[in-house]
């Protein structure tokens, strides 16, 4: 919900955080590796138990993960070329992270305060279903031409929970784990109608990009 803002806000700092470690050794790809190590090491963390070391692993893969794309640019204006195996590479190690994320906090609660699997599995079914929404619609998008140009890899519908919204909800898992669940379910509901609203909205726009082309035919 606030992803537009907040990249708009941030990038400033981003921009000139990717200036400041500019070097030849370090590409995007190897960012996104890093931050995709740090996030599953967090995961492990948290399945142990140990959450402030795990909040601490991740923030440094969000900030990780905010790097590789600024980085990316920066290479990009620089007279680089935009990898689309990088955006590939980006989407999917977020995807392995949050869901990791869901299990080690599942385990680490459930051992240490017996908190319930289900509202955990409920976050990972409406992940399931908002990332397939959002992935079709982006791939889709761009074979009839309707793509949303944000600046990133993918055509992004925006919702109701976005990036940063995910950030703060994992981060709340590892700050309260002994009322992880509680938040689980209010998130999985969140996440939810947020996939059911993308789901709709991305129907109508292919449904006004398929009627427009047999205007044009």
């Amino acid at each position: 919900m606030f992803d537009t803002v907040l990249r708009r806000r941030l990038a400033p700092v981003l921009d000139a955080a990717a200036g400041a470690i500019d070097r030849r050794f370090l590409t995007p790809d190897r960012l996104t590796g890093a931050g995709l190590i740090l996030g599953l090491a967090s995961a492990g963390a948290a399945g142990m138990g140990w959450w402030w070391p795990s909040l601490a692993l991740w923030l440094t893969s969000r900030i990780a993960d905010g790097l590789d794309g600024a980085l990316a640019r920066r290479r990009c204006t620089a007279g680089g070329s935009g990898s689309a195996a990088g955006g590939f590479f980006d989407i999917t190690a977020d995807f392995c992270v949050y869901g990791a994320t869901v299990v080690g906090v599942a385990v680490g609660a459930t051992t240490q305060f017996g908190a319930p699997w289900w509202p955990f599995l409920a976050v990972l079914l409406a992940y399931y279903v908002n990332g397939t929404a959002f992935l079709a619609f982006s791939s889709i998008a761009e074979r009839v031409g309707t793509r949303i140009d944000s600046g990133r890899s993918l055509s992004f519908l925006g919702g109701l929970t976005e990036g940063a919204e995910t950030i703060v909800v994992h981060s709340l898992w590892l700050v309260m784990p002994g009322v992880a669940a509680p938040i689980a379910v209010v998130w999985a509901v969140l996440v939810g109608m947020t996939a059911c609203h993308r789901m709709v909205v991305g129907h109508r726009i292919l449904r006004g990009a398929q009627g427009n082309a047999e205007e044009v035919g």
